[in-house]
């Protein structure tokens, strides 16, 4: 239990004793970062935050509302469909979107061949505009997933009883049914926000100047590991503030749901639509499912259809194994970490083990970027103790050091998967088990295990998936020769080879659809 304690806490506590080597190098750094580097870093943070954070409210409370409180031709199809999204990673959208939209792009030279134009027909995609554009279709499902739950569960009962005492539907839904939704869809922004202070392949594509490429830079070009940690602290602060935004919105979420249970469950129907009403719920869902999935695949497939000379088949497959082989691994270790800390605190819920899974609930918010300088800084202060002791191979050059920061950053996917199966396993079995004779070991493998093979396998899938995704981790800790696809996408797209981009951007968003699949049916069965 310690060990896994000292497993999620040391990237974060190396990050804060940063602060320890304080000295006048160290402060004059830290003046120079302030009156250079750290305010852009901040108001681009900010400015893109704020975009992104109104965007994904609208976009995805609206397509929450549609699909909830309404009915119209094409309901049940957009409940699943408008989670495609989430299939799709942001780094590979920008990369779909630059390489259609750009000057030399099909869109604008065939504007320019038929209409005669010249020069640049649409803005320069790769700024900050555009990121937040990509960032608000690939991330409103979190809103739309907590929005829909929210209205699900109570607002077609009390908009049906608003309609009996005269309320225009305009009415019924903007003060009645939205103000109900609020504490999940500010739980869906915080969780948007927190992916997009993590993002690298975006900003760093879009050469946009956020605090996790300023953590890159810092500790790559710059070869300034204590600015980087600073810089990782302030970000790190930032997630704090936003997870406890999230925490809140889940209170007060369970305390309007049981309010609501209180309240009266009486059944009332979606608002049946029609004519222009109904046409209008459709172009809202239809939307952002064309500018999140379809047209991004769309993009992605031309160069395939073009000419499949150009793409780097022969190494695909060596890529496709290296995210495979670091996937299973991950999932395998991160499921086996999680039942035993899930079989630990079912048997004895005592401090030590309800605050290793707290903390092992914090590596998700935390950026990848964090993770790395915070593993990276231990090998720094090792080496400059004891220059004989090989660290930085340890976790650089080999597999060690990828996989531990995706236990750090995935722990909790698994963990949180393990105990919802745990929650339906009656407490009644282990106590018979044990009046049988049954002792510990026997108890997980021959009671528990069989009931939680479901979520366990849940769980692996959702680990494995996230990790052929990150970027980040992968790209400063992987070892030699050991490109995934994730990290030969980024480096294709920064190369302007685009088109070599799509054949491991498509894979990436293959593997996405499994877990969106699995949540889609559901989606479907609630």
């Amino acid at each position: 239990m310690l060990a896994v304690a000292a497993l999620i806490v040391l990237p974060v506590a190396a990050v804060l004793g940063s602060w320890l080597e304080w000295n006048e190098q160290t402060a004059g750094i830290l003046r120079e970062m302030v009156a250079t580097v750290l305010p852009g870093y901040a108001f681009t943070s900010l400015i893109l935050c704020v975009a992104v954070g109104i965007g994904v409210a609208v976009v995805g409370t609206l397509a929450a509302a549609a699909v909830t409180l309404f009915d119209f031709p094409g309901r049940r199809f957009f409940e699943w469909a408008l989670l495609l999204p989430l299939a799709m990673p942001a780094y590979v959208v920008a990369y779909a979107y630059t390489d259609f939209l750009q000057f030399s792009g099909p869109m604008q030279g065939w504007l320019r061949s038929t209409f005669g134009l010249e020069g640049r027909v649409f803005p320069e995609v790769r700024n900050t505009a555009g990121a937040a554009v990509v960032f608000v279709f690939t991330l409103y499902p979190y809103v739309y997933l907590l929005a829909r739950a929210a209205l699900a569960e109570r607002a077609a009962h009390l908009m049906e009883a608003a309609r009996l005492l005269g309320a225009p539907l305009a009415t019924r839904v903007l003060r009645v049914a939205i103000p109900l939704a609020r504490p999940a869809v500010a739980a869906g922004v915080a969780l948007a926000l927190m992916e997009t202070l993590a993002d690298f392949g975006v900003a760093s594509y879009f050469g946009i100047q956020t605090f996790t490429t300023g953590i890159y830079k810092a500790w790559l070009a710059m070869d300034n590991r204590v600015a980087a940690a600073q810089l990782a602290t302030t970000l790190l602060a930032v997630v704090v503030v936003l997870l406890a935004m999230e925490h809140r919105a889940q209170r007060r979420m369970r305390f309007s749901a049981a309010r609501g249970a209180r309240a009266g469950s009486a059944e009332a129907q979606p608002a049946l639509l029609s004519g222009h009403r109904a046409v209008t719920s459709i172009a809202l869902c239809t939307l952002p499912i064309l500018a999140g999935f379809v047209l991004p695949v769309l993009f992605m497939l031309r160069p395939l259809a073009a000419d499949w000379s150009v793409l780097p088949w022969d190494r695909f497959l060596q890529w496709a194994w290296n995210s495979v082989r670091l996937g299973a691994l991950s999932a395998t270790l991160a499921v086996a970490v999680a039942v035993l800390l899930a079989s630990s605190l079912r048997r004895g819920s005592d401090a030590i083990t309800r605050g290793v899974v707290r903390l092992a609930g914090l590596g998700y918010a935390i950026p990848g970027a964090v993770i790395v300088v915070g593993l990276l800084l231990p090998v720094g202060w090792l080496q400059s103790v004891a220059p004989q002791v090989p660290a930085v191979y340890w976790v650089t050059g080999t597999v060690l050091g990828v996989v531990w920061a995706y236990l750090v950053r995935f722990m909790s996917v698994a963990l949180q998967s393990v105990q919802s199966g745990y929650s339906r396993i009656p407490a009644s079995f282990d106590d018979s088990a044990r009046m049988l004779g049954t002792g510990r070991l026997a108890l997980l493998t021959r009671v528990h295990w069989p009931l939680l093979r479901g979520s366990a396998a849940a769980a692996a899938l959702l680990v494995f998936v996230d990790v052929m995704k990150e970027l980040p981790a992968t790209l400063l800790l992987r070892p030699f020769n050991t490109d995934t696809l994730a990290v030969v996408a980024y480096q294709l797209a920064r190369d302007e080879r685009l088109g070599e981009a799509a054949l491991p951007s498509l894979a990436l968003v293959l593997v996405g659809l499994l877990p969106v699949l699995l949540l889609s049916r559901s989606v479907r069965r609630a």
